[in-house]
């Protein structure tokens, strides 16, 4: 990867955190449901076998 595109990365994940963080906290929480339900449905390795951490 290149300097400009992890400088292009970092600024979008900084804008997603303020976009977050500006959010109710009603609203807030149902953005962790939703990302923690990905999260479990993205993590379920085959049997016999590990998740990679990404």
């Amino acid at each position: 990867m290149d300097v400009k595109s992890d400088q292009s990365d970092e600024a979008q994940g900084l804008r997603l955190v303020r976009a977050f963080l500006s959010l109710p906290p009603e609203k807030r929480a149902e953005v962790i449901a939703f990302v923690e339900e990905l999260a479990r449905a993205q993590g379920r390795p085959e049997a016999g076998t590990e998740a990679s951490p990404t």
